[in-house]
């Protein structure tokens, strides 16, 4: 697509499928048809601004005998890195920074309760098995960090709950690092946060390699007529 400009999978879609094949595809991809919410027009002038694009969608749930229903308003991010991978480390999480706080602007307008940014969202997406330079300077604390600093003040300025995904350096215990999520209230507090890490290479045994070939042996039996497919839970 020499001279293509991909601006989403979903503009994609609308653009070149009949509307009932449209309509059959995203039943595939998104189950049930979910209600447009109808957002504040600013909210998209600002998001067309700041180049992103905006959606919002209800999501019902089943009515319950004992509690009464309440709505919250959840802000999922998906973010780019602004500038390129090989730019000064600072640069770049000053970079995202700036870019997640006009996003979290838009979502303030929305009346979003709780917003959750992407895994990872400080930093390009390069999760490894092996510590590996640049990629380990995205590191910082959990705690007090300058991410969590910054999503403090974010979170005291718009009465909203932060999930802010970080790669966490655990300066107290051999520098370790960890895939963290940082959860921050809506008074600027540290709730908790929530670590995970990654499969370690052992041997000849690696995760993505045998994600990898896993999902290169169900390709290719997806394509025999008796094909029955296989269910992974992670």
């Amino acid at each position: 697509m020499a001279g293509a400009e991909w601006k989403s999978l979903e503009e994609c879609l609308e653009k070149h499928l009949p509307l009932p094949d449209l309509q059959e595809v995203k039943r595939v991809l998104y189950g049930k048809e979910l209600r447009k919410l109808d957002l504040p027009r600013e909210a998209f002038e600002a998001a067309s601004r700041e180049d992103f694009e905006l959606q919002g969608y209800a999501f019902e749930a089943a009515e319950e005998q004992l509690r009464r229903p309440r709505i919250v308003h959840v802000g999922l991010v998906q973010n780019r890195i602004p500038l390129p991978a090989n730019a000064p480390v600072a640069e770049q999480v000053s970079a995202l920074h700036r870019r997640i706080k006009a996003i979290v602007e838009v979502a303030a307008m929305c009346g979003v309760n709780i917003i959750c940014f992407q895994e990872a969202w400080t930093m390009p997406f390069a999760f490894c098995t092996r510590e590996k330079l640049p990629w380990t300077e995205f590191a910082e604390s959990a705690e007090d960090g300058p991410t969590t600093r910054f999503c403090q003040k974010l979170a005291k300025n718009h009465d909203m709950v932060v999930v802010s995904p970080i790669l966490e350096r655990d300066s107290e215990h051999g520098d370790v690092l960890w895939n963290t999520a940082v959860v921050i209230s809506n008074s600027g507090a540290v709730l908790g946060k929530t670590r995970k890490n990654h499969i370690p290479r052992v041997g000849d045994f690696n995760e993505m390699t045998g994600r990898y070939e896993m999902y290169a042996r169900e390709l290719a039996e997806a394509v025999k007529s008796n094909y029955s497919p296989t269910i992974v839970k992670e």
